[in-house]
């Protein structure tokens, strides 16, 4: 069997060098080069839930003494979660830090030099468009936007202001998934012919929050200010703390998941968005009052803007009523497969020699590669342990923050995906095939604007 090899040692010893260089050129006298390097860095959380305690001030914790970092406010509008927030980081960094009431008491500290915002889905763009206009640097998490408006807004806002924003898609700074991406782009795996991607649970209390609902009190918040741009309706503590199971709030697994994954296609191919896009779904199982959908399957298609002869397919599949399958991100060429699960590259569903002789062509099937070295070390502290990959994202934005370069997870890259994810809206919304005006920069849906 004739195996492709081209030039794999070499491209592997390359990458291997790159990244350890990425990792390592952050240090003391680096930091020493540039002018106020040598200052603390202070920051404000914004939205202090679930997943900012659960990852983001742990990764945060972890960088922060040797990057300078500290935090010195938390900004929630539940009285609750923001006093909870600032004992708990007290707690973690042995600093003091503030718990006020909304942005507005945060942005007019002085003390406060950039901030991590972690907030409901629709919230991001608009916190983040908050953030860069009163001067601060921001990591906001992702979805960035799931209406195109948003995301207009958050994109002009950070060109304008020139701010560092690092978009809390973390795939970016994580070394197999940018060894994966250098792979594909040196022309060595071939044109992609497809990608399958999947995200399975079987959890019926995922994005359920019954134990934490009943202790929200209207009276103990602010519900206009959480609302933001969205319609008024009377308050609900269900759509507040569990927002992910509820449009205008979040569409669930496109915004919490689909954007990860989709991400990496723009990603590994510099397409900016899909062509095209249809989805069908539904609420099959949990039954429990949710608007957004339990199971989807949505297909895009992806390729030149100016060439419809030439593209692939993207199948996306989520469900949380049977965890078979995991989460998988597939990507095919010719030859081979990218498996970023296991994070390797293979020969698997490749031009074998037999079928290829029988249209008088050559075989094509990739050399098998490990896209990791070893594992990643990760905090064994319980307090301030965080996953590799939100940790790596972290260290970026914080060493952005100081030397000012573009960081991993830009926001060029936020609004990529927030192309892909509210044309997966619409189509969900719809039932129609979804495309993308690229003059206007406008969902379509018929031929007509989607609003």
């Amino acid at each position: 069997m004739e195996v492709k090899d081209t030039n794999r040692r070499d491209f592997v010893k390359g990458s291997s060098a790159l990244l350890t260089a990425t990792a390592v050129s952050w240090n003391a006298s680096s930091y020493a080069a540039i002018l106020g390097a040598n200052d603390r860095v202070k920051v404000g959380v914004v939205g202090c839930g679930d997943r900012m305690k659960s990852a983001l001030i742990p990764a945060f914790i972890q960088h922060s003494k040797e990057m300078n970092f500290e935090f010195v406010a938390v900004s929630d509008i539940w009285n609750r979660r923001r006093e909870e927030g600032a004992t708990y980081i007290r707690k973690l960094s042995g600093s003091p830090v503030d718990a006020v009431r909304n942005n507005e008491e945060l942005y007019a500290r002085k003390d406060v030099d950039a901030v991590l915002v972690a907030t409901a889905d629709f919230q991001h763009a608009l916190h983040g468009v908050e953030a860069v206009n009163a001067g601060r640097d921001a990591y906001v998490e992702k979805p960035t936007a799931h209406t195109m408006d948003d995301a207009r807004k958050f994109l002009g806002a950070v060109k304008k202001t020139g701010k560092i924003v690092q978009v809390g898609t973390q795939r970016r700074s994580t070394p197999s998934y940018q060894k994966a991406a250098e792979y594909i782009k040196s022309g060595q795996f071939g044109e992609i012919v497809m990608v399958e991607m999947t995200w399975n649970v079987n959890q019926p209390g995922r994005w359920r929050r019954p134990d934490v609902v009943p202790l929200l009190m209207e009276r103990d918040t602010d519900w206009k200010r959480y609302l933001l741009n969205r319609p008024y309706e009377p308050f609900d503590a269900r759509k507040y703390l569990e927002f992910r199971l509820f449009w205008p709030y979040s569409s669930g697994i496109p915004d919490q998941w689909l954007v990860h994954q989709i991400d990496t296609v723009h990603w590994f191919t510099g397409l900016p968005h899909p062509r095209s896009v249809v989805a069908n779904g539904g609420v099959y199982l949990w039954k429990d009052g949710r608007q957004n959908w339990d199971t989807m399957t949505a297909v895009f298609d992806y390729g030149p803007l100016d060439d419809a002869t030439r593209g692939f397919q993207v199948q996306y599949t989520s469900r949380f009523t049977n965890s078979a399958g995991g989460v998988k991100e597939l990507y095919y060429s010719n030859g081979g497969m990218i498996d970023m699960d296991k994070q390797t590259v293979t020969p698997t569903g490749g031009l074998t020699v037999r079928s290829a002789a029988e249209m008088g062509m050559k075989p094509n099937l990739l050399s098998s590669f490990s896209l990791v070295e070893k594992a990643e070390s990760v905090s064994t502290d319980a307090d301030t342990h965080s996953d590799p990959q939100t940790s790596a994202n972290m260290r970026n934005w914080m060493e952005c923050v100081r030397s000012r370069k573009t960081p991993n997870a830009p926001i060029e890259a936020g609004y990529s995906h927030s192309v892909a994810l509210c044309m997966n809206v619409a189509a969900i919304q719809t039932g129609q095939k979804v495309t993308f005006d690229d003059k206007t920069q406008q969902v379509m849906v018929g031929g007509k604007v989607y609003a």
